[in-house]
């Protein structure tokens, strides 16, 4: 474990460090908590994250992230514990809270936080002061003020390559990717992000279509696409190196919306190929299914040879496998309880999306997930219970779980026509 010395801190550093403040373990009972402390006879605020103080200053920063940053420290964390070692670069850090976390609580041997706005030098340098810094190849941190294409660049000219890199960009800026993907070790791991609902949610598929090669339609379950628009982006500039990259897990957050994504990457073509290619929604009965690119010019839905025009949208291609690893996921769940992050509070919240990303790992379930509120209304029935719904469809031999992406939802390879039929049975009954 991490462990700093008197004579690491500064003494000027405003934080008062405490071993709750340096325990990679905390469970506070407030771990997001604001707080005023005097220097120099001005206020400075600070924020408390996991029992860590740092201080934001004027980057842009949001306390809602905190679940992302979470996730990324667990797989920052269980990289360190398997390979014994963990080289980071932020490619966009901000005020440099989650470089803080990657050297404190993943205990990242080497940690590159680069931001390309240097008027935040000085807040990133006094939240980094928490770890000394070391010289030579004792080195702890850097600072630097880089284009994130640039820094990536630099790293892989120089084959010096990173085992976790995180780029937490704004936006549809899928620019990142290719760079990103080279300066990455093989078996190295890529947390990815993406802002843009509106390309997810099909209102421009033009832009969809340039940043990550995808033209998106709309269709009810607009978030997971936009997860799948990315990892589908990644799959394709992968591709063009010779690589191929694995989803671990997806993480979808309301605010902003926020699409973030853990790819590992490894040499090699991809391996299964199916799981690049297109989805199709039905605006007529409500199906959906997935289709390869063999079967392209074979995409119909069997209820448009009822109701007359096809109704039939399809976006792609993108990403239609797994959006996560479950044995991988149980991993991170382990370390979190190991952690007390897990814990009565806002541990539960925390445990409780781990828990359904881990339900919706089934292979069998295919993309998309069906709302209960479309399900009644189609049904023209008061919609059952989520839970009693999914305990029949399984009983019926269909895979079906809840979905971390949306909260009155399920996802299951039951058609929709069928999932009517269950809906109206339970309610005569």
């Amino acid at each position: 474990m991490l462990s700093l010395h008197p004579k690491t801190l500064f003494p000027s550093s405003p934080f008062h460090l405490t071993h709750r403040a340096l325990n990679p373990n905390p469970n506070p009972r407030f771990p997001h908590r604001k707080a005023v402390v005097k220097t120099n006879h001005c206020k400075a605020e600070y924020t408390t994250e996991r029992g860590l103080q740092f201080e934001t200053g004027e980057s842009f920063f949001r306390h809602e992230s905190a679940t992302g940053r979470d996730l990324g420290v667990l797989a920052a964390a269980l990289y360190k514990r398997e390979k014994g070692q963990l080289r980071v670069l932020d490619a966009m850090c901000g005020c440099g809270v989650r470089s803080l976390r990657y050297l404190v609580e993943a205990e990242a041997d080497f940690v590159v936080a680069n931001d390309a706005n240097d008027n935040y030098r000085r807040v990133i340098l006094q939240n980094l002061r928490l770890v000394e810094s070391g010289e030579g190849d004792e080195r702890r941190w850097v600072v630097t003020h880089s284009d994130a294409n640039r820094i990536l660049t630099e790293h892989y000219l120089h084959n010096d390559f990173l085992d976790f890199i995180d780029v937490d960009s704004f936006g549809s800026d899928s620019m990142y990717l290719r760079s990103a993907i080279c300066a990455l070790r093989w078996d190295g791991l890529l947390y990815i992000t993406s802002t843009d609902g509106f390309s997810s949610g099909g209102h421009r598929p033009e832009c969809s279509l340039a940043a990550y090669g995808a033209y998106i339609r709309q269709m009810p379950y607009p978030n997971e696409i936009g997860l799948r628009m990315l990892i589908g982006g990644a799959v394709r500039e992968a591709s063009v190196l010779g690589y191929h990259v694995t989803p671990l897990f997806s993480y979808y957050a309301y605010h902003g919306p926020i699409f973030r994504v853990l790819l590992q990457v490894n040499r090699g073509k991809l391996s299964d190929k199916r799981h690049y290619g297109f989805v199709s929604y039905c605006h007529g009965c409500g199906n959906s299914q997935a289709y390869t690119w063999e079967e392209l010019g074979q995409m119909n839905c069997p209820c448009s040879y009822q109701k007359g025009p096809r109704s039939l949208v399809v976006s792609g291609p993108l990403w239609t496998g797994p959006l996560h690893s479950a044995n991988y996921l149980k991993e991170m769940l382990d370390l979190a309880e190991t952690w007390g992050w897990t814990g009565k509070g806002t541990g539960t919240e925390l445990h409780k999306l781990l828990s359904r990303m881990v339900e919706e790992s089934d292979p069998k379930l295919p993309p998309g997930y069906i709302n209960m509120d479309e399900m009644a209304s189609r049904a023209k029935i008061n919609s059952p219970s989520l839970e009693t719904m999914m305990g029949t469809l399984r009983k019926e031999g269909y895979a079906a779980s809840r979905t971390q992406i949306a909260s009155n939802a399920f996802k299951t390879d039951c058609p929709m026509s069928e999932c009517i039929r269950i809906a109206k049975d339970l309610k005569c009954c």
